[in-house]
């Protein structure tokens, strides 16, 4: 196989959380009463580490207003019902696949360590991944640090390596430290902005991805 490990994003590319993130991030804002943006702006930071999506959309934030509307977002987003996580098609069973083939799986995500934990665990995808790494734990994306973790982690070169992401943060980031990238149609950004970075392909079903094995 030419690839060692399978790198995956979280939001938008495992699970269908955008509505549920949108939602979130509009309830913490009127929560602390900044303007709300609009679906199309607040839907464009996911991936991002939650610092740096909250100062996209509000540059003028100090650190403790960002506390504030993280906690908040926080909040919402563990407490509301609408909040179930939901997977897309053909993860877990692609997953599966993956693994019985000896691949390393790993996730690089915008997510805190805390929330990602909480959903590994409602989704029951923990089991499936060697290791994680999260925005509150390194750089948020498109920085590649995360990427680089994980590299060392394994004790793989990035071009033994392959990213899926739905985001050009997910792309750009695999593109800075020359690791191969699979974009998904079916999440946050749309098809033209993932071509900007180049990936191998852009793939409509996440099975698909198991034509790069």
């Amino acid at each position: 196989m030419k690839y060692k490990a399978f790198i995956f994003d979280w939001d938008g590319t495992l699970v269908d959380s955008e509505r549920h993130i949108v939602s979130s991030i509009e309830h913490a804002a009127q929560e602390v009463g900044l303007p709300l943006r609009t679906y199309s702006q607040m839907k464009d930071i996911i991936g991002l580490g939650m610092k740096e999506a909250l100062l996209v959309l509000y540059p003028d934030l100090n650190d403790s207003e960002i506390e504030s509307v993280r906690g908040h977002y926080s909040n919402y987003f563990f407490a509301s019902s609408s909040g179930a996580l939901k997977l897309f098609d053909g993860v877990i069973s692609t997953l599966e696949s993956l693994q019985s083939f000896g691949l390393n799986l790993a996730v690089a995500t915008g997510k805190s360590r805390n929330g990602l934990d909480k959903a590994l665990h409602s989704t029951g995808l923990k089991a499936f991944f060697d290791v994680e790494r999260c925005a509150d734990e390194t750089k948020s994306k498109p920085h590649p640090m995360m990427l680089e973790e994980i590299a060392e982690y394994f004790s793989f070169a990035p071009s033994e390596m392959l990213m899926v992401g739905d985001t050009e943060y997910d792309l750009e980031m695999a593109a800075r430290i020359g690791m191969d990238s699979v974009g998904v149609s079916y999440g946050v950004h749309d098809t033209e902005r993932l071509l900007r970075h180049r990936p191998l392909k852009i793939v409509d079903k996440f099975s698909e991805i198991l034509t790069l094995t």
